[in-house]
């Protein structure tokens, strides 16, 4: 194995590790989103907080959009931005590839 396989394989287990450990470091502690915990601030502030505006989804459709439908909505945003990110590196390591191959000639 060369130098840098050596770092990938270490560094992906380091990954994998920081998220696994506190599963089963913190039994029974709830994992809970920021939505929640902001929702859960505001009503310790003031009690009788109402939303300035509703949701585009949620006024068009009648009501809250099921949760499957917001981790679609989510999991498709995430594609885009990795799809947008993925074309854009990939262009610059073409452009360096490139620029070698032309400064070899």
């Amino acid at each position: 194995m060369s130098k840098n396989t050596k770092t990938v394989v270490i560094l992906l287990i380091v990954a994998a590790l920081i998220a696994i450990v506190p599963l089963f470091a913190l039994k029974g502690a709830e994992f809970g989103g920021s939505d929640d915990a902001g929702s859960q601030m505001i009503e310790e502030i003031h009690g009788e907080y109402e939303p300035w505006f509703t949701p585009v989804l949620e006024s068009m459709l009648g009501g809250e959009l099921p949760g499957e439908v917001e981790s679609l909505i989510f999991c498709l945003q995430t594609g885009i931005g990795v799809g947008i990110l993925s074309f854009f590196m990939g262009r610059f390591v073409e452009r360096k590839k490139l620029q070698k191959e032309l400064g070899r000639q």
